[in-house]
């Protein structure tokens, strides 16, 4: 089991385990989405060695602003760092925050399209951006940004989506047999039994009702050479 910082979403926590989601890729942000929270940080020193050259009543201005400058690169960086979008087989969600965690997640169904912007410093450095077009746009969800590898994960959400409708087919296919099983449905032999095996017979003969035709004696040729069926008794006996 992979061991968790402090300073990680967890996000194994909102999965729905009891339904079988599980997480098929958990995306962190590309390491580029932190270059301006560490400059940021790198010039608050340059800006504390103010302190030198400033007159003696204001020394206070250059402490002020280099702890500002390094809370702000340091906020900063966490929120990066806690910040994970994750794609499962049921849906995709984001979770961000640090303080207080916020949850945006969207079903796999709901996803109409999916746009990949990739800049020209990100196509250098292998990073891009998604948009999603759902059927009802949720916020939180609307942009991604600073995604590693966007086309491999691009491609990941369409295999799902793929893969999602192919299951929606068969609970549809399934949920017409048992309905016509029951006279409401159009009949269709299809159904998945309670273990998982699939069945395609056609609808149950009842065999408790099943009326056997008489049989037609008539046609009978009895010889005196021959032994004949007593039909009464079931017995075989020479005739004569």
């Amino acid at each position: 089991m992979t061991r968790r910082g402090f300073f990680d979403p967890h996000v194994e926590r909102y999965l729905i385990a009891d339904e079988g989601e599980v997480v098929i890729d958990e995306v962190a942000k590309h390491w580029a989405a932190i270059v301006t929270p560490v400059l940021e940080l790198l010039l608050a020193l340059p800006v504390l060695l103010l302190i030198f050259v400033m007159p003696s009543q204001l020394y206070w201005l250059p402490v002020v602003a280099a702890l500002w400058l390094a809370l702000r690169g340091i906020w900063r960086i966490l929120q990066a760092q806690m910040d994970r979008f994750v794609i499962t087989n049921m849906r995709v969600f984001r979770v961000h925050g640090i303080l207080s965690q916020h949850i945006a997640t969207m079903p796999i169904t709901r996803i109409l399209d999916i746009s990949v912007k990739r800049p020209f410093v990100g196509r250098i450095f292998g990073y891009g951006h998604f948009i999603f077009e759902s059927a009802a746009q949720d916020q939180g969800l609307r942009e991604i940004k600073f995604v590693g590898k966007p086309n491999e994960r691009g491609l990941t959400i369409q295999r799902v989506i793929q893969r999602s409708g192919l299951r929606g087919g068969m609970r549809s296919a399934t949920r017409d047999y048992v309905n016509a099983d029951s006279g409401r449905g159009d009949g269709s032999p299809f159904s998945i039994g309670s273990a998982g095996t699939v069945r395609t017979d056609t609808a149950p003969i009842n065999t408790l009702h099943a009326e056997t035709p008489p049989v037609d004696t008539s046609a009978w040729s009895v010889s005196t050479d021959n032994p004949a069926w007593d039909p009464k008794s079931g017995d075989t006996q020479p005739l004569g």
